[in-house]
This record gives structure tokens, C-alpha cells and sequence, in this order.
């Protein structure tokens, strides 16, 4: 790394002192960040900058964690316990994050070596469920050592068989060489070629059997990573794709992580508080109820950023440098003329697209048995996943939580917002919530009745919760969405913008920020912070080390075929294996 301007500037005048030349009178570095939101972006940006010595202060409209926060059930706790905890969603960590884990090793929790990181759990038991009298898929729960079930066994070969019977064996050969295609493609390809297509139209799912549709193309794309498979961009359904498979066998984890792990409590008691209360030790302060409205330009920077409170009270954040940490949707307000004048990259971030993944959690009078820890109701017209929260929380549910009652929590993530349920025949957007309550319900015993067994009888139910970012017009029969999510549709990479501006002490971070993860993830979250923290530290000519970044793992053994492929893209030739 070249020694920094002021490093330099520094050295030649004391070098130059005893020739009795007079020294330069250095101002003191400018400290002082604010970051501009508190979800998983902001915060990794005030955790390396505090560390670094930076004089932080993040403004946050609502809640801090942002998307990953869990939320209290108003009114639910009774008897000295705790809220019901609800969700944005249930969080997921698959085995190839490594920015966020790298993050929660550096926040200390009481009796963890490892920090907040060790309170991730490897799942180890999930099921793949079917309906319409097929026979779910399931990896059984082994570590309590009670061995094998024998109706799980019956179950899940049957499934087995049914899955490899329905999907006809040329339609599997077929996706095996589009996936062969996919990850010896060049980067240039990917990001030239793929980039620009669809993933339906790159598995050629038009036309093919509804199995195929159902797990190729929607499954692996709506079930996974709630985007559809007719927009989805190729590259970012591709690299993750590839990622997951590496993962499995255990290339590219954060040292022994498995496949995927989850938090052994609510999100906000095993995380966010932790985090919170660590960075305020290192001095950071925060401000709630903040709503960015403005950015003042003036001279070719950020002069102030003005906010407004919940009281209508509005207010001048005065700092030397500046980190706009808030989602797209509310990131392109602020985007005047001003500031795209000095910085006309961030006009692309106007034809960015997000959709709807949120949370409703199921609390229950008794936990199921049979379900696993992770779930996937695979034919569901809202592609629903779930989480069963007693068999990764370190908690006694009905002890700790609500009114004594509840004993579990199935905590599931709505995907699809688009398509028609199965009840009431309208798409999640314009149902109730109690309609979606009992749509989900619906759509989950669909799933895991449809052979005969007694699943979840419906006197199980204690009650249920939506994230309060669905909001329900009854004047216009539709809900909105306070928190929607950033999709990758196809040639949105050109849209997205770089950590660092046109405007030299102002800096984006976000998952809707060119990394290398390229998912909106709290991985990406956190990898697009360590990148506007390093572009902030070289403006600010710091001596600081930069934070530390990862790429995805990329196999040696296919870099001769990448390389072969890069030759082929720019001479105009498809992919060897692409007939």
C-alpha cells in the first residue's frame, strides 16, 4: 500500500526542520461519521469505524438491526415474561458468510470465547415438503442419539422415489449441464452474458415438465432467495448457487460452520443487544426516531444532512464525513439534483427493483413432532419456509415468553406476495392479515397432512403475529410494505452504485451495493460496509488498517476452463459445455 498524502506531507517537513524552515501547521484529522441508518449496514459501518477511533453517530428512523431485529408481540407477556418475539423474518446464516460472522467474533457475550458467533447453531435436521399425497424429504435430527425413526425412514425414501420418478431423466441431465455451463463460465461472461438473462430462461424451464418448473426454477430462486424466477438475474442465482453447493461439502465456510446455522435465541437476545450495547461502549452514539429528508450540498460536499423526528421536529446533522446506510427505496429520496450533479452514478439506483419477503410467526400450545429444524413447503403458491424455534433456541418457550401458554414458535418467511392462495384465491398483498394467517396455515397442513398424519390439528394454535411492516388498507383491499427487500433483476449490476461517490466525503452502503456476495443478505450488508469504511479511511488519508474483506470461493480446479471461456466470450463463442 502507497504511504498516505498526509503521511507524506507530514515526513518532508519534519525532515525539513533543522534547516530551520518553517513546519506546516497540520490540522487534526477530521473524526467525526454519521451514519445515516441502523440497520445491518449501519451498524458494521459504525462498529469499524469506532474501533478505528472515528467519533460515530448513527440516525435511525425506527428500530436498530434494521430487517434483522426481532420484534416484541405488543401486550403478549404476562407474569414477569418476556413479549412473544416476532420477526421480520427468521435468520438464516449459510456456511459461506464470513464478513457478518467476522463481525459477531468481535462482540463480546457473557460466557462465549467466540463472542456473539458462538451463538450460531449448525442446523442439522430440515424437511422438503410435498403436497398433493406426495411424501416429504427430510434429514433427521441426530445429535440427541436416539438413532433413526422407521416412519421417517418410510417417509422420506418414498419421497425419494416419488422426486426421482417424477422428474424425467433427460430434464435432470438437462439442468446438470446448464449448471456444468454456469460455473465454468468466465467472470466476463457472467457478468456480460448472464448477467442479462433470466433464470428461467437459462435452465429453459418454458415448456418443460411442472416438476422441473416447480424445484429448478422456482424453487431454487423464489424458496431460496425470494426472487422470481422470470427477473432473476442468472449471475447472482448462479453464484449463489454455486456457493450453497461448495458449502456442503465444506469449501469456502467460516471455519467449521456447516451447511447453515441459525441463532440459539430471538435475534435482538443473542445479537442486536449485545451489538448495540458493545458499540456504545466504544463511544458510539445513537439517535432513534431520525428520518433522513435531505442531503445539503454545498462546494462539491455533504455540508449537512437534515433529518425530521416522530414530533415533526426538524434537525442539522453537522459531521465531517457521511454514510448513507439506508435501503434503496428511501436512499434515491435523497438523491436531488444537488447531490447527482456531483455524483451521477447514483441515478441508477432509481431503476432498482425490491419485492416482499416478510415474517409471521405461529406461536403453539405444543411442539410437533417430526418437523425438523428447517422446512420448506416446496409447492406452496406463497412459497413459504419455516423455522421451528425449539429445536435451535437455548429457551424454555412457554417459561420465558408470553403468557405460559405458548410452548413453540414456527416462525415462517412469506416469499411469494403475488401469486393467488389457496383459500380465498388473492395473492398475500390483498388479504387481511388474518387472511394470511389462516392462507398460511392452510398452505403448511396442505403440505404435511396431505398423506393422512395429524400434523398441526388446528387447537394447536395459540396465536400468530405479522411483521408490522405489512400494513392493511380496508378502503383499497391491499397492504403495504414498510420493509420491502432488494431484488437482483436481470442488468440491475449497472444500476447498482460503488461504496464510494462522486462526492468525496459522502459513502453508500447497503445490500443493494456492488459486492461480491451480490444478494441482499446481511452478508452483502456488511461486506458493502467494510467497503464504505475503507474508501472513507483513504479519503480521510487514515493510517488505520482497513476492514477486512472476503470473496466467494471460486474452485482452482475450473480456473483452466474459466480461462479457456473468457477466450471463447470475447471472440463471440458460446461456453464449451453450452450446446
Amino acid at each position: 500500500m502507497s504511504p498516505s498524502r498526509r503521511r507524506v506531507l507530514a515526513g518532508t517537513a519534519l525532515a525539513l526542520t533543522p534547516a530551520l524552515l518553517p513546519v506546516p501547521a497540520f490540522a487534526a484529522p477530521r473524526r467525526s461519521v454519521a451514519v445515516l441508518g441502523g440497520g445491518m449496514s449501519g451498524l458494521a459501518v459504525a462498529h469499524e469505524l469506532a474501533e478505528r477511533g472515528f467519533s460515530v453517530s448513527v440516525y435511525e428512523r425506527r428500530a436498530l438491526g434494521g430487517k434483522a431485529r426481532s420484534i416484541p408481540v405488543p401486550g403478549s407477556g404476562t407474569g414477569g415474561r418476556r413479549p412473544l418475539p416476532g420477526e421480520h423474518g427468521f435468520r438464516f446464516f449459510p456456511g459461506f458468510y464470513r464478513h457478518v460472522t467476522d463481525t459477531m467474533r468481535r462482540i463480546p457475550f457473557p460466557g462465549n470465547g467466540g463472542g456473539v458467533r458462538d451463538n450460531l447453531i449448525d442446523i442439522s435436521a430440515g424437511r422438503l415438503s410435498r403436497s398433493g399425497g406426495r411424501s416429504d424429504l427430510g434429514v433427521p435430527d441426530l445429535r440427541g442419539g436416539g438413532g433413526l425413526d422407521v416412519d421417517w425412514l418410510r417417509e422420506t425414501f418414498t419421497g425419494l422415489i416419488q422426486q426421482v420418478t417424477a422428474l424425467p431423466a433427460p430434464e435432470v441431465a438437462f439442468f446438470v449441464n446448464r449448471y456444468i455451463v454456469y460455473v465454468t463460465s468466465s467472470e466476463a461472461r457472467r457478468h456480460g452474458q448472464w448477467e442479462n438473462v433470466s433464470w428461467w430462461d437459462f435452465i429453459r424451464a418454458g415448456g418443460r415438465s411442472s416438476e422441473y418448473q416447480a424445484i429448478m426454477a422456482k424453487f431454487l430462486t423464489r424458496g431460496l432467495v425470494a426472487v422470481k424466477e422470470e427477473v432473476a438475474s442468472t449471475r447472482t442465482v448462479g453464484n449463489m448457487g454455486q456457493a450453497f453447493l461448495l458449502s456442503a461439502i465444506g469449501l469456502g465456510n467460516d471455519g467449521d460452520a456447516g451447511l447453515a446455522r441459525m441463532l440459539n435465541a430471538p435475534t435482538n437476545e443473542a445479537w442486536i443487544d449485545p451489538w448495540t450495547e458493545h458499540l456504545r461502549e466504544l463511544g458510539v452514539r445513537f439517535h432513534l426516531g431520525q428520518t433522513v429528508e435531505h442531503l445539503d450540498v454545498r462546494n462539491g460536499r455533504v455540508d449537512a444532512a437534515r433529518t425530521v423526528d416522530t414530533s415533526g421536529k426538524r434537525h442539522r446533522i453537522d459531521a465531517d464525513w457521511f454514510v448513507c446506510a439506508v435501503p434503496p427505496d428511501r436512499a434515491v429520496r435523497l438523491w436531488s439534483r444537488d447531490v447527482l450533479a456531483h455524483a451521477p452514478e447514483l441515478e441508477g439506483t432509481k431503476g432498482l427493483r425490491t419485492d416482499w419477503m416478510n415474517g409471521l410467526q405461529f406461536y403453539l400450545r405444543e411442539t410437533p413432532r417430526g418437523l425438523g429444524e428447517l422446512l420448506s413447503f416446496m409447492d406452496s403458491p406463497w412459497q413459504l419456509t419455516a423455522i421451528l424455534q425449539s429445536s435451535i433456541w437455548n429457551r424454555d418457550f412457554a417459561r420465558d415468553y408470553g403468557d405460559g401458554k405458548a410452548a413453540d414458535c414456527l416462525s415462517l418467511d412469506i416469499s411469494d406476495w403475488d401469486t393467488p392462495g389457496m383459500l380465498y384465491g388473492r395473492p398475500a398483498r390483498r388479504c387481511s392479515p388474518a387472511q394470511i394467517a389462516k392462507e398460511c396455515w392452510a398452505q403448511m397442513k396442505a403440505h404435511l397432512e396431505d398423506t393422512g398424519a395429524s400434523v398441526l390439528p388446528d387447537g394447536v394454535l395459540h396465536s400468530w403475529f405479522l411483521d408490522p411492516a405489512i400494513t392493511w388498507h380496508p378502503e383499497t383491499g391491499r397492504n403495504t410494505n414498510d420493509e420491502p427487500l432488494t431484488v437482483n433483476t436481470i442488468g440491475s449490476w449497472s444500476k447498482r452504485p460503488e461504496s464510494r461517490t462522486g462526492i468525496p466525503n459522502l459513502f453508500v452502503a447497503g445490500d443493494y451495493v456492488r459486492t461480491d456476495t451480490d444478494l441482499a443478505t446481511m452478508e452483502s450488508a456488511n461486506e458493502s460496509a467494510r467497503s464504505a469504511v475503507n474508501a472513507l479511511l483513504d479519503a480521510a488519508d487514515s493510517a488505520a488498517a482497513p476492514a477486512a474483506t472476503w470473496k466467494l470461493y471460486q474452485p482452482p480446479e475450473l480456473d483452466a476452463l474459466k480461462r479457456l471461456d473468457a477466450q471463447r466470450y470475447r471472440s463471440g463463442r458460446p461456453n464449451l459445455f453450452d450446446t
